[in-house]
């Protein structure tokens, strides 16, 4: 089920650490909305309606409505978003405006195809190691992809996709290729499960041991 990405805003008049402080409390994150040639605004948001937009992956790269004061409704992408050092809190929000006709850059997440039946792994029991989760885009507003669909149904064990093996949706480009210094980075790959040597288990082992016998001596010393 599609949801929509739409975000409650009220202005914010207060300023300072201490107003912050108070909007927490109230349930309410302060952030600021800014860009497209337009001065940036203070703005309020409803915590409850963060925390529910969260759980969507599409809050981190499309296009949110942000409605301010309930009537003038704003084009923006979230650019930034600090959290609370242990909190499972959210305390400031940056968005920046988008402008219709005008190209934009935007990170929108990977998904990987046909993991499980790939030939790396079915056939050569290897495992899968994403090498990247996102990808950074550029397009007009109107062709920003969802995701970025990539199939390794094909993949052997041994290799890996590139960013320059995709092809980008129509209208879209990616902007992490770079050509002229040769970048192309890997996106996934399929390796060989490791294997624990028996020489590697006994050094495990010894250094396991050696730490019993360091926690032995500080019991000892303690006493």
């Amino acid at each position: 089920m599609t949801v929509e990405l739409k975000l409650d805003a009220t202005v914010r008049e207060d300023q300072g650490k201490g107003a912050s402080r108070r909007l927490r409390h109230a349930k309410q994150i302060p952030g600021i909305l800014y860009g497209a040639g337009k001065a940036p605004v203070s703005l309020t948001f409803n915590e409850e309606q963060v925390l529910r937009l969260l759980r969507e992956e599409g809050f981190y790269s499309q296009i949110l409505d942000v409605k301010v004061k309930g009537k003038r409704v704003e084009k923006a992408i979230l650019k930034d978003m600090q959290r609370h050092p242990f909190k499972p809190l959210v305390t400031h929000m940056d968005l920046l405006r988008i402008k219709a006709g005008e190209k934009m850059r935007q990170t929108v997440p990977l998904h990987f195809l046909n993991e499980e039946t790939a030939k790396g792994v079915k056939l050569g029991g290897g495992v899968v190691h994403h090498d990247a989760i996102e990808v950074e885009v550029e397009c007009l507003p109107n062709d920003l992809p969802n995701a970025i669909d990539v199939d390794i149904a094909e993949l052997e064990l041994g290799h890996s996709i590139h960013l320059s093996d995709l092809t980008p949706p129509e209208g879209v480009s990616f902007t992490g290729l770079d050509p002229e210094h040769d970048h192309d980075p890997v996106l996934v790959s399929i390796n060989a499960p490791r294997v624990v040597t028996e020489e590697e288990d006994e050094q495990d082992e010894a250094g396991d041991a050696a730490d019993d016998d360091s926690a032995g001596d500080t019991a000892d010393d303690s006493e």
